[in-house]
């Protein structure tokens, strides 16, 4: 498939975070132009859904600086859906005026680092989710995002430690009370593991409703992403993201590098028969566009390295 996958005949979406979560962890600024080439290369491949910046002031993330021009560009590819991400109401109204499809902001399980990321706390953050579903209500339908609510830091912090599963089932039933239709969980720091992802999805699906729970973020900090995807599938979970050649962490939890990488979620994926809408092969030349606008940035991936199984094809491991 090519740009425009259709979203209803794919059993797992894959929704690519590099153009937001990967490169707002990096000092290099990519070019907007080389971001254009890789969000059209991602979306020629197949990919269906890529979050292509976020909306926060240019001081904080110079990276991100040029995200309405993304956003701009990006809805104007046929079938692809833009995502990006708001900290707060004045994102997401430039997040809206762009044409953005969807917009996430980030609530952290912990207090400690959702000071540290957005300068909020628990119930400054559920007043500003009131504010902008008010807001978002005032819109006529066509122009509305899907307005979600990722809970960082759901599965641990690198400032508080371990999150209490309660406190998570707690803010996940506020979230959606507040207004936000959807509620994704977000192992921000790379502390998750593939029991407590299964018990957290399923809690959280029991508190809110397995509508509202269909995604994950998952970081491979400590080699555990692609076991924790798995984890997640196994409870119902339909979209992951991952981030092309695992770029990417957060600026704001030290140590908590390594986002799932693309390719070898796509290939664990298409190995097991299931539909993601993605072309191996061009999404691994993706890297060339990517590799060339940051020289000297780390690009990781078992599967880029080894290449395509002689005689692949989607099911291929399922023979």
């Amino acid at each position: 498939m090519g740009a425009g996958a259709d979203r209803m005949s794919i059993d797992v979406l894959v929704s690519e975070v590099g153009p937001r979560d990967g490169l707002q962890s990096l000092k290099a600024i990519m070019p907007t132009e080389a971001k254009k080439a890789w969000i059209r290369a991602e979306a020629d491949a197949g990919v269906p859904e890529i979050e292509v910046g976020s909306f926060v002031p240019p001081k904080l993330l110079p990276q991100m600086a040029d995200c309405e021009e993304l956003v701009r560009y990006a809805v104007t590819i046929p079938g692809l859906h833009v995502t990006t991400l708001a900290p707060n109401l004045k994102g997401v109204e430039r997040a809206v005026a762009a044409g953005a499809h969807k917009v996430s902001i980030p609530v952290s399980a912990s207090e400690t680092h959702s000071q540290a990321n957005v300068r909020r706390n628990h119930a400054e953050m559920l007043q500003e989710v009131r504010r902008i579903n008010e807001m978002l209500g005032e819109l006529p339908e066509e122009r509305r995002p899907v307005f979600e609510a990722g809970i960082a830091t759901a599965f641990g912090c690198t400032m508080e430690g371990p999150v209490p599963e309660g406190k998570v089932l707690e803010l996940a039933h506020a979230l959606v009370e507040a207004g936000c239709r959807e509620v994704g969980l977000s192992d921000t720091t790379g502390y998750a593991n593939p029991a407590q992802i299964r018990r957290l999805v399923r809690m959280v699906r029991a508190e809110i409703g397995e509508e509202k729970l269909t995604g994950v973020h998952l970081h491979n900090t400590r080699g555990l992403g692609l076991a924790n995807a798995m984890a997640a599938l196994e409870e119902g979970i339909t979209t992951l993201d991952s981030s092309l050649g695992g770029i990417g962490g957060c600026p704001f939890a030290p140590g908590a590098s390594g986002n799932i990488v693309t390719e070898d979620l796509v290939f664990m994926l298409e190995s097991m028969g299931l539909n993601t809408g993605i072309n191996l092969d061009r999404l691994l030349k993706v890297r060339d566009v990517v590799a060339e606008a940051l020289p000297g940035a780390e690009m990781y991936g078992f599967t880029p390295e080894a290449g395509l199984p002689l005689g692949f094809h989607p099911g291929w491991g399922t023979t």
